[in-house]
């Protein structure tokens, strides 16, 4: 094995020592002699702010915050804007708009910057804010972050969370929200077929899926034959993280690269599962329906995916126990970890500050642990998991994937991105949809690098 998980507790202790470096002390307090000899509570002394505002200028003040969700995030989102708005110090007032999804919102957040109705706080994706930013549209947090007076100690948030929001020197929003593609592994059923731990390897991998498809051959049903091993998804996130397991990716420096060896056995590798039927995938099933039904032995699945995986094997009946595992590779397992963060457009200082101080609250471990019971996905402290013992009792594959964050590689931090990932998606479908030989992988490679070379420009 090339790697060992190490227990929950200390995770959180590398985690904690590890996390980013741009910490804020709290309050200096000044000892003062107490006139008699009974001692007397030290007054506490505010820091000054440097950002030049002073706190009664916030006492009143409306900011408009745009979101990207609907339906349970949404109303989970509006509890904490209510909550807010009634507790906050500084009598600030926070009025939310659902923009329904990250596209509409991407949208609706660039045209409006010309009007008066812009927002002044929007939950973004880093590519949306890169490109913001490139248009001078993002307040850079860099010195909200180390503010004496309102800034954060972001020591406890995993470095993977933090840096996907740092550009350079600058940063350009907080996180908001972070998930990551998994894939899921039957341990009873590869116990039943000789493997007792996941696939530590590619080659690891390939063994078990393809004698998880030997095994469909000994039924009665022909119409079964094929399936098995992997379903294999074509997600940009999927073919992604098998192209860093492979120790492949999509940059080269700044640019993109697309037609390495790395890259080209990566897909070569995918593509000979599936012409020896160890991969699958038909268009009249889903993955989590076949993981359930014992008819793949892997899936990919999102971190938000886990909780319909699991209604999916009670509907199924199936007691198997099942395991979150990263992308194998040779030398390093891949995992890559993405999400929206809180980003701060450009507006008066006054209604920045108090844009950053309702992201920093929503950063807060309370918070922070009813958007994971509400939405799934990872806690961005590490702290956080003091409040949620009951939840990883009843998640238990949750807490597989948090172990596996010391892992977690962030996508590229390019504007361009938002394009290049669905190109990425579509010219991985393609390979399946029209059965590319695993021989000609190469070609369709060097397309993808031709076109993200013209989608940057």
């Amino acid at each position: 094995m090339k790697k060992i998980i190490l227990p929950l507790i200390i995770f959180v202790i590398i985690l904690s020592a590890c996390g980013a470096q741009e910490v804020t002390p709290t309050k200096e307090v000044s000892v003062t002699q107490a006139a008699t000899k009974t001692p007397q509570p030290a007054p506490t002394v505010e820091a000054p702010s440097s950002l030049g505002v002073k706190k009664e200028a916030l006492n009143g003040l409306e900011i408009k915050v745009w979101h990207p969700w609907y339906g349970v995030e949404s109303g989970r989102f509006d509890t904490f804007v209510e909550d807010f708005n009634q507790s906050n110090e500084w009598g600030i007032k926070v009025v939310a708009e659902s923009q329904v999804n990250f596209t509409n919102l991407y949208e609706n957040v660039s045209a409006s910057q010309p009007t008066a109705d812009r927002p002044d706080l929007v939950i973004a994706l880093p590519e949306h804010a890169l490109e913001w930013d490139t248009n001078g549209m993002v307040t850079d947090l860099t010195q909200y972050v180390n503010d004496p007076a309102y800034g954060i100690d972001a020591s406890n948030i995993p470095v993977v969370f933090w840096n996907q929001d740092r550009y350079g020197e600058e940063r350009v929003g907080l996180p908001a929200q972070r998930t990551a593609r998994f894939l899921l592994w039957n341990e009873t059923w590869a116990d039943e077929i000789g493997f007792a731990s996941p696939p530590d390897a590619p080659d690891d991998f390939r063994q078990q899926a393809c004698r998880a498809q030997q095994f469909m051959l000994k039924d009665e049903s022909p119409q079964n034959d094929f399936m098995g091993g992997w379903y294999a998804d074509t997600d940009y996130m999927t073919a992604y993280a098998w192209l860093l397991a492979f120790e492949g990716g999509v940059l080269e420096g700044s640019d993109y690269r697309f037609l390495t060896p790395n890259n080209i056995e990566a897909f070569k590798f995918l593509r000979e599962l599936s012409e020896s039927t160890c991969a699958w995938q038909t268009a009249d099933s889903d993955p989590i329906t076949a993981f359930a039904n014992r008819e793949a032995l892997f899936i990919a699945a999102s971190l938000e995916d886990l909780p319909d995986v699991a209604r999916a094997f009670a509907g199924a009946s199936n007691t198997d126990a099942w395991k979150v595992i990263s992308f194998p590779g040779e030398n390093e397992d891949a995992l890559v970890v993405y999400g929206s963060s809180y980003v701060v457009l450009k507006s008066t200082r006054e209604e920045q500050l108090a844009s950053w101080l309702f992201a920093r609250w929503l950063l807060d471990d309370e918070q922070d642990a009813r958007w994971v019971e509400a939405t799934h996905l990872f806690p961005l402290r590490t702290t956080t998991l003091d409040l949620l013992g009951d939840y990883m009792k009843t998640h238990p594959q949750w807490e597989q994937a948090v172990k596996l964050l010391p892992q977690g590689e962030v996508q590229p931090q390019l504007a361009s991105w938002r394009k290049v990932k669905i190109m990425l998606g579509d010219g991985f479908t393609h390979m399946y949809r029209v059965n590319v030989p695993s021989g000609q992988v190469a070609a369709i490679l060097a397309q993808m690098e031709a076109l993200s070379r013209e989608l940057s420009k």
